[in-house]
């Protein structure tokens, strides 16, 4: 089988996106039906066109990215589109597309052409586009009121070219952006989060399970606190402030959220200070689909949850904080400085980047998601052969997105 190789490549600046796997999905086709390959290694696509690739998103079946330009069409999708999450595309009237098998320019009605995205966050069947002077714009399904807007239960989402903008939150701007599946959440500059979207097991964090069409500024512990980061892949959500300590809400089944009334849906946010007390300043956060990821100042790596965590064949759930071993990204006696900065998961995988410019990956090895050349779970973070400096990752249900800058 031939390798579809469907990814942007940079010359200006010499950024790459590296995908490690994709869907397998069939084209409806009157002759003929196909499968669209599965890269069980990353692949990249050269492009002639000169793009500086800067945000990265991986969608439930797409991909979005963000380029520097000045020019209109500032973000591009591929992948599933049936519910236009990635903008509006029709090779002729009345006949929109469902399934984009190369990058596509999505249409965003920007007041100004200056204006630069700086984030982009995907969930099931929406995206989240983060200006720096703009605010936010979102395109999609909002079944939920997941796009921040009000839920109207008889609205077509297949061919839709509607976008809805959020300026401000609270009359403030906002700075961060995240997709769950069926939700989003939004930071603001001064720290407060707000959400809006599908909130059934409390991922919205507003002190209720009902779904939410305006954001609204979700309530607990975190209502003193500035915020720096939000994290969320499905119904889970990690909290980071400024101090290095996190947060959390949502879906608990597997002690993601641990409380003392051993609730499964925790609808407020909740300090988890004491929860991660002795594991130093925590700089990085994210949450799967049963499990959570976090990484502190120097570099070492905690897990906890329900899954295959990186522990070993034989732990498939701790409900404490446990460290992986740091040898298995690479520190030992000769690379004493190596350390993790970055960390991400999907529903079932999980990944880290190190300061080396180094990207690990574990977990669920769904179609081949975790860039490995194979197919097969994996137990253990292993080095992922990119022949590239890593500089982001984003995961999601069965594939893996990560901006690099090669080495020449």
């Amino acid at each position: 089988m031939n390798t579809l190789k469907v990814l942007l490549r940079s010359r200006s600046n010499n950024n790459l996106i590296f995908r490690t796997a994709t869907t397998k999905k069939k084209i409806h086709d009157p002759k003929e039906e196909e499968l669209l390959p599965i890269f069980q290694y990353p692949v990249s696509k050269s492009s002639d066109r000169r793009v500086y690739v800067t945000q990265i998103a991986c969608g439930y079946g797409f991909t979005v990215a963000a380029i520097k330009t000045n020019e209109q069409h500032k973000v591009f999708g591929t992948g599933i589109n049936t519910d236009s999450q990635i903008g509006y595309h029709a090779p002729r009237i009345g006949h929109p597309l469902e399934m984009l098998l190369s990058p596509a320019p999505i249409y965003v009605p920007y007041k100004s052409l200056e204006n630069k995205v700086i984030g982009v966050a995907a969930g099931r069947a929406h995206t989240l586009i983060l200006t720096d002077n703009e605010g936010v714009y979102s395109l999609g399904n909002n079944a939920y009121g997941q796009c921040g807007r009000k839920i109207n239960n008889a609205e077509e989402y297949r061919g839709s070219m509607h976008s809805h903008h959020i300026s401000k939150l609270g009359k403030e701007q906002v700075i961060d952006i995240c997709a769950g599946q069926d939700h989003s959440l939004f930071v603001t500059e001064s720290g407060k989060v707000y959400s809006c979207g599908w909130g059934a097991d409390g991922q919205t964090g507003l002190g209720n399970f009902d779904n939410q069409g305006p954001p609204a500024a979700v309530k607990g512990d975190i209502t003193s606190e500035k915020i720096i980061k939000v994290a969320s892949t499905v119904d889970c959500v990690l909290a980071l402030n400024d101090k290095g300590e996190i947060f959390g809400w949502g879906n608990s089944e597997y002690g993601q959220i641990p409380m003392s009334s051993k609730q499964q849906q925790v609808n407020m946010s909740y300090a988890l200070v004491n929860f991660t007390k002795g594991l130093g300043k925590i700089v990085d956060i994210a949450a799967g689909g049963s499990f959570c990821l976090i990484c502190n100042d120097q570099g070492d790596v905690f897990v906890w949850g329900f899954g295959l965590l990186g522990l070993g064949p034989n732990v498939h759930h701790t409900a404490n904080p446990k460290q992986i071993p740091p040898t298995l990204f690479g520190r030992n006696e000769f690379n004493s400085e190596c350390m993790v900065q970055k960390v991400s998961c999907g529903i079932g995988h999980l990944a880290a980047i190190t300061n080396n410019g180094d990207l690990y990956t574990w977990g669920r090895n769904r179609h081949g998601c975790l860039g490995l050349g194979h197919d097969k779970d994996q137990h253990f973070p292993l080095k992922v052969s990119i022949g590239a400096h890593v500089l982001n990752v984003s995961c999601s249900v069965d594939h893996t997105v990560a901006i690099c800058k090669p080495f020449m």
